[in-house]
């Protein structure tokens, strides 16, 4: 340990020969996934390195004490995992209750699809110009600078059209209900 705590990396290989097995072992036994108990060596070897001076010899052997820490990062890495799997599960009911909440029912799907029809048939009424004015401003998300400009149109023309042609339709399926 005093040559670790020195940097001399031959003194971590030595200590990597002699202990890995018994930390590989411990971290595969409670992580049970061997490319995780690798990673825990991995970390185990490397938190060795950069705080050797952290070691306590008269508290202890240091196979013990490289254990205890392979110990520490396998629950760390259960305990990450469970968390990230109840959210996951968490998150899965929360879509699931959002999906139903928001799905519409088939009488709302039935109420909409016959406003959508009598829209339709109220929008077919108005002259052509008038429909093609809404059409562009509603079916094509256009302002009415663009409509004036699509249409070669003046802009307080477009605006009346417009106007005049949505309140046709309020009359209309007012009329209706």
């Amino acid at each position: 340990m005093e040559r670790l705590t020195a940097r001399d990396p031959t003194a971590l290989e030595s200590l990597y020969d002699r202990y890995s097995r018994m930390v590989y072992s411990l971290a595969l036994r409670i992580a049970g996934q061997p490319a995780v108990a690798e990673e825990i060596v991995q970390d185990v070897f490397l938190k060795l390195w950069h705080s050797a001076d952290r070691y306590q010899a008269e508290r202890g052997p240091l196979g013990p004490w490289l254990c205890t820490l392979a110990r520490n990062r396998a629950l760390d890495h259960l305990r990450l995992k469970r968390e990230k799997q109840r959210r996951r599960e968490d998150s899965l009911e929360d879509d699931a209750v959002g999906f139903v909440a928001t799905s519409p029912n088939p009488e709302t799907l039935a109420q909409q699809s016959q406003s959508a029809v009598r829209v339709r048939a109220s929008l077919s009424e108005l002259p052509a110009a008038q429909q093609r004015a809404i059409e562009l401003a509603y079916f094509e998300g256009m302002t009415h600078s663009e409509i004036a400009a699509a249409l070669a149109e003046p802009l307080g023309t477009v605006k009346s059209w417009i106007r005049s042609g949505l309140l046709r339709m309020r009359e209309t399926l007012v009329k209706q209900e």
